[in-house]
């Protein structure tokens, strides 16, 4: 594996200077490949492998203003800056796609493994709020409609889970991406046989597209397009979890709110979830770019040009968005501000409604049938629905309930500690045997 000029910043991986300065790693790999195969002159090679030309990105665009073609005015660029011996094996055997392709995927794989770190502190993150969170109940929602009382933390160990799915969907599209090409114009190593092909792309830390045409197949690119487009609305998931949460009828969490930060410029009182709803424009986005990437597998037999221009935007906008994203989110998440006071008044809010399977339940284990302790609970519930009292109260004045049963069969029901009894296991099967008590 070379040893290649990388930068911490994801936005630099795609600046021009960073691209043509892979590129030319990719021309001396090849050209250092061809010397040690004996197919072209090794003292030009040697000139060509020991000279530093500078990546001169101006005087490209000014070669590529007549050209019109950025391949041949980089190679134009380097050529100005060598001994004119090694101009003549400079991209010897070679194709516009064997380098732009093999490039590509080089300043992909350092993009994914910047995603990947970020990846990594966005998951310790939803770790360590699930532990954080672990004994603070609040309600479950289905349809936006209270149902039964939940530990919040269970929350963020869902998230958690879902983002291990993601990481091992990221390696694999890593591992999809680690690709190349140098079997030269229609694929068909008529000038590289496929064994230096292997040699030049094992020495880049790539291998070989199994059966490429003029270009690496776009099924790969649209891959982990798919992937970040997921990723995204995972993320997205998330945003608008806090987005509810926050709204002021419910205000049981609050994104952080700096010192200074205004809501409105009309009305001083407002805190809006304004990084979630960020959050949820921007996964919009990435689903747009796999769209675009799916559009760029079908392209006009051997090759065409249609994708290039797809790409330029595509590839970068996904790969900085998602790492804003993920810093963004995890920032929010972090600092996330939680209220367990509302939580319980929440949970108070519907006169003991959230406790109605339980109640249920306990009703069938006087030895009702189920059918005849849904009704009865049902129609309890919804006369405290239109706020004639409490769930216990409602239930024990109910006419078909029967005269013998004690009520204290079922008043322990109206409790939030048997939805905490199976938490442990839950956690230890998310978080792992440490994670257990």
């Amino acid at each position: 594996m070379i040893e290649r000029y990388t930068r911490k910043d994801m936005g630099a991986l795609f600046e021009t200077e960073h691209r043509l300065r892979i590129w030319l790693e990719v021309e001396k790999a090849a050209t250092r490949a061809l010397m040690e195969k004996g197919v072209v002159d090794p003292e030009a090679a040697r000139l060509f492998l020991d000279s530093s030309p500078e990546i001169r990105v101006r005087r490209m665009e000014e070669i590529e203003r007549e050209t019109r073609h950025d391949v041949i005015a980089f190679l134009t660029m380097i050529s100005e800056q060598i001994p004119a011996p090694a101009r003549s094996i400079l991209h010897f055997g070679m194709t516009s796609q064997d380098l732009v392709d093999t490039a590509q995927s080089l300043f992909l794989l350092e993009a994914i493994d910047l995603l990947q770190r970020g990846m990594d502190r966005f998951s310790g993150i939803l770790r360590e709020q699930a532990l954080r969170h672990r004994g603070t109940l609040t309600v479950g929602r289905s349809h936006g409609v209270h149902g039964e009382p939940i530990v919040f933390g269970v929350k963020f160990l869902s998230w958690y889970s879902e983002f291990g799915r993601h990481k091992e969907r990221l390696r694999h599209a890593r591992e999809t991406m680690r690709v190349g090409k140098m079997s030269g114009a229609m694929g068909t190593a008529v000038h590289i046989d496929p064994a230096t092909e292997e040699m030049i792309l094992f020495s880049l830390g790539l291998k070989p597209e199994e059966m490429a045409t003029q270009v690496v197949a776009r099924d790969r690119h649209a891959e982990l397009l798919s992937t970040l487009a997921l990723i995204g609305a995972s993320l997205e998931r998330i945003a608008v979890e806090i987005r509810h949460l926050q709204r002021t009828e419910v205000r049981e969490v609050e994104e952080p709110f700096a010192p200074g930060q205004k809501g409105s410029s009309a009305m001083p009182h407002k805190r809006n979830p304004v990084g979630a709803e960020n959050i949820t424009g921007l996964a919009r986005l990435l689903r747009s770019y796999a769209q675009a990437a799916y559009e760029d597998v079908a392209l006009w037999h051997e090759r065409d040009i249609s994708h290039s221009s797809v790409e330029r935007v595509v590839l970068p906008d996904s790969c900085i968005l998602l790492d804003y994203m993920l810093h963004r989110m995890g920032d929010i998440l972090k600092d996330l501000i939680v209220y367990p006071e509302q939580m319980q008044r929440n949970l108070d809010l519907t006169g003991g409604l959230v406790y109605s399977q339980a109640v249920l339940l306990a009703l069938v284990r006087t030895g009702l049938p189920r059918e005849t302790a849904y009704r009865i609970v049902q129609d309890a519930a919804m006369r405290t629905w239109k706020g004639e009292g409490h769930l216990r109260d409602t239930l024990r004045t109910h006419p078909d309930l029967p005269e013998n049963a004690d009520p204290r069969l079922w008043e322990s029901a109206f409790s939030p500690e048997p939805f905490m009894k199976n938490i442990d296991a839950l956690y230890e099967r998310v978080l792992g045997p440490e994670a257990g008590a």
